[in-house]
């Protein structure tokens, strides 16, 4: 299979397979994000998640891809760094903002830094077409977050903070975004790069996870939990999985922008699982959002 993908890299067939990728990227993307709200502490859910797919991926990092080349060993530990300051941040943005504020702030910082860091990085270039596309993505994912804040009821006073760790997260993602395209394209093997990534990104969050159910005066139960962890593994696999496969065989901007829908995903997952209202404004901004992503796809 890796030689399939290797030989679609850079052609017509490659473009299509990474347009797939990047809007299956968004979907699971969305219904990760979904398994870490609900019943259990966010922290939780992230390290029963991490854990699963850390464990998940050791077999196949030790014994079925072909092992990382020398020069991969330091891109490795660039990964690891990377990933635990954006989890960090990404939760400490959350306990001093509102999810459905911080959130879009969040993804939206995200695609427009990966784009400028692509151009310098990876030598893309976007046409005029495609930046007002961005710009039309980016303007419904903060109309979100501005139209959120307006009806926000709690964590006002904190909301300062909480912006600044939020678009510093969307800096980490792009951080992350970009390294990761790097590293996934340095190694002979994309799933090399995927098995020892989800290998070494399992260490941190269970360890912080175990300590903070331990201080809790009441444990939840580990079987649910652990349960929601592995289902969260494997979404992250394909989600993960999906992005990176299509940052190695096309565009990395184009790939983040898409990916970016998941917020459309995620609010049609709150209305139709978690019960929540969405709304005709709301409608509309995530109806720009679906348009901007439409326009950077066909001014490519």
């Amino acid at each position: 299979m890796s030689d399939w993908l290797i030989s679609l890299e850079g052609t017509e067939a490659g473009h299509q397979l990474a347009l797939g990728l990047a809007l299956m990227a968004a979907f699971l993307h969305a219904v990760f994000g979904a398994l870490q709200k609900g019943r259990h502490d966010p922290w939780l859910s992230r390290g029963a998640i991490d854990f699963s797919y850390g464990v998940m991926a050791a077999p196949f990092a030790l014994f079925v891809v072909p092992w990382p080349e020398p020069h991969m060993w330091p891109i490795f530990a660039g990964v690891f760094v990377i990933h635990v300051c954006y989890k960090l941040l990404q939760a400490q943005a959350y306990m001093k903002g509102a999810y459905t504020v911080v959130y879009p702030v969040v993804r939206g910082t995200g695609p427009l830094f990966t784009v400028i860091g692509a151009s310098l990085i990876f030598n893309e270039h976007f046409t005029g077409v495609q930046w007002l596309g961005v710009g039309v993505l980016l303007a419904g994912i903060f109309g979100l977050a501005l139209y959120n804040y307006v009806f926000m009821t709690s964590q006002r006073e904190s909301f300062g903070t909480a912006l600044l760790l939020a678009v510093t997260t969307g800096l980490f993602v792009a951080l992350y975004t970009t390294y990761d395209a790097y590293g996934i394209r340095a190694t002979a093997d994309p799933f090399t790069f995927l098995a020892w990534f989800f290998f070494i990104d399992g260490f941190v969050m269970p360890v912080i996870a175990a300590r903070r159910w331990r201080g809790m005066r009441e444990h939840p139960a580990l079987g649910p939990l652990m349960l929601r962890g592995v289902i969260g593994g494997m979404v992250a696999f394909a989600s993960f999985g999906a992005i990176m496969l299509a940052t190695r065989l096309d565009k990395v901007g184009e790939a983040a922008v898409l990916r970016e829908t998941s917020t459309v995903f995620a609010a049609v997952i709150g209305w139709l699982v978690l019960g929540e209202t969405v709304g005709p404004r709301r409608i509309a901004l995530m109806a720009l959002i679906a348009v901007g992503a439409v326009i950077v796809e066909m001014g490519g």
